[in-house]
């Protein structure tokens, strides 16, 4: 299959998807279409109460955090890189103060955002430009003007430039002209008018490819943050209706649902050998589920735990000989995948989720209780996306880490959900 090349915004972004991210662009977009199609007027109590529409720009400097020698200075340039800045231009809406969503997701918002990255050396690593999903809300008042709110950020980002082994062999810490987006940030925002608000704060960022295309050393910035938003039909009393209790809502119904989840991906395999760590230049299927019993303590948490199954090919996968003729597309070795029961697992993971609006938010940690070891053992860690296509489906983006620090594999698919009881707004 060829690469697939097209731009948008009259070419101000250019995507090239190759076989590898075209799954990971299908879902990205999908999701993207069934959010938007979910947006619906609330209505309390026969009143109609029209969803807070409002744009966004900010600035975010940031400080780069160097976690490899690329970017502590074995460069073309000599020297660290140190600070990088974006700008982000965003929408988003929120529910009415007075509807029942509204007060009981208090300052809840959520849209679509873009964002151009600088990083002080377009040589080697490009001007990488990001698109989006985010969601974010209220955590605490300060008084009427004044609120704390935080925000995540997800999507994908292109216009990277990959390490090259002729071109850019310094940059060992980007494999790929497509990488994950990821962005947590806390900040205050204050209402300076009926349309405007002041937001300042500070964000940390993660690029990474999942571990789909070596290298995958990633880059991570913690971020200033400082913008205004304009709020288009934002009327007066709405500044303070979010302060009152909530009025509209309904005794929860505690109860148990059950999530089944199928997911599939593809990864790339580091192997060590003779204590040198070998890229593999083969990639590998990742194929599992999970079945989550989930006990929903109320509208924002639920817990529970999952059995998790794993069919891993780059699992255990090892190397014993050396073949003459190093080179990019020839590493010098030849790898050897092991018994079919060697790249099987079964694990069982504590699950907590944060629930909102069209997402779920969940963090998990296992271990695998039935395997042949090697890679297998040892804990594992999961945080999910769960993007609510209707009340009973999901689609699932997740990521998979081994012993808190090694990058393991993503987790993208398709679920359902059992016995909801959760009330519908």
């Amino acid at each position: 299959m060829q690469d697939i090349k097209f731009t948008i915004l009259g070419g101000m972004y250019k995507i090239v998807i190759s076989r590898g991210t075209l799954l990971f662009f299908f879902l990205f977009f999908a999701t993207i279409h069934n959010v938007m199609s979910q947006i619906r007027i609330d209505s309390v109590t026969k009143n109609r109460r029209t969803l807070i529409h409002r744009l966004e720009i900010e600035e975010r400097p940031g400080y780069i955090i160097r976690t490899n020698d690329f970017l502590r200075g074995v460069n073309e340039q000599s020297r660290p890189i140190k600070y990088t800045r974006s700008t982000h231009l965003k929408y988003s809406f929120q529910f009415h103060p007075d509807s029942r969503t509204g007060q009981i997701y208090r300052g809840a918002y959520q849209g679509i955002g873009l964002a151009y990255y600088s990083f002080g050396n377009s040589r080697e690593i490009g001007d990488p430009k990001a698109i989006y999903l985010f969601q974010g809300s209220t955590l605490f008042n300060i008084g009427r003007q004044l609120s704390f709110d935080y925000e995540w950020n997800f999507g994908i980002s292109t216009g990277w430039h990959p390490y090259d082994y002729y071109n850019n062999s310094y940059n060992g810490m980007v494999g790929s002209k497509v990488n994950a987006y990821m962005n947590m940030n806390f900040y205050f925002r204050q209402y300076l008018s009926r349309h405007f608000d002041l937001i300042y704060g500070i964000t940390l960022t993660h690029f990474s490819n999942g571990n789909t295309k070596f290298p995958n050393a990633g880059l991570n910035t913690a971020d200033a943050k400082v913008g205004i938003s304009y709020n288009i039909n934002r009327q007066q009393n709405s500044l303070t209706n979010g302060l009152r209790n909530v009025t509209y809502t309904r005794d929860f119904p505690h109860h148990v649902n059950y999530d089944i989840v199928l997911f599939g991906s593809w990864r790339r395999k580091g192997v060590f050998f003779n204590n040198e760590q070998m890229a593999s230049p083969d990639k590998y299927t990742v194929l599992g589920f999970n079945f989550n019993p989930m006990y929903n303590l109320g509208y924002r948490l639920r817990v529970g735990a999952s059995l998790d199954g794993v069919y891993d090919s780059s699992a255990n996968v090892y190397t014993e000989d050396y073949i003459i003729g190093m080179g990019e597309d020839n590493p010098g070795y030849t790898f050897y995948k092991p018994a079919l029961n060697k790249q099987l697992a079964l694990g069982l993971s504590a699950r907590a989720e944060y629930v909102m609006p069209f997402f779920d938010l969940g963090v998990g940690i296992g271990a695998n209780v039935i395997h042949r070891g090697g890679d297998l053992k040892g804990l594992y860690q999961i945080l999910a996306l769960k993007i609510k296509v209707s009340r009973h489906s999901f689609i699932h983006i997740g990521y998979n880490l081994q012993n808190f620090d090694t990058p393991n594999y993503l987790m993208l698919g398709f679920g359902i959900r059992l016995n909801n009881k959760s009330p519908q707004h």
